[in-house]
């Protein structure tokens, strides 16, 4: 398992490595701190999982799983 999590906010699929509170995904309104260093406040919706990937948040995330760009 790696230690960030993917949460849609602000139009886009950020990652975070903020605890999930209830263990399953961010709750609609939750601020989390993102890995391209923005406060964001989630959207669990459907549709927001929908959303393009922060090109950012996805470059961190690849660098803490240790995967190629």
């Amino acid at each position: 398992m790696y230690p960030f999590h993917w949460v849609p906010a602000a139009g886009q699929r950020h990652a975070s490595l903020d605890q999930k509170p209830c263990g399953c995904s961010y709750p609609t309104g939750t601020q989390v701190l993102t890995l391209c260093l923005q406060k964001l406040s989630a959207d669990d919706s459907e549709l927001a999982w929908l959303w393009d990937t922060c090109p950012a948040c996805n470059r961190e995330a690849r660098r803490l799983a240790g995967v190629g760009p």
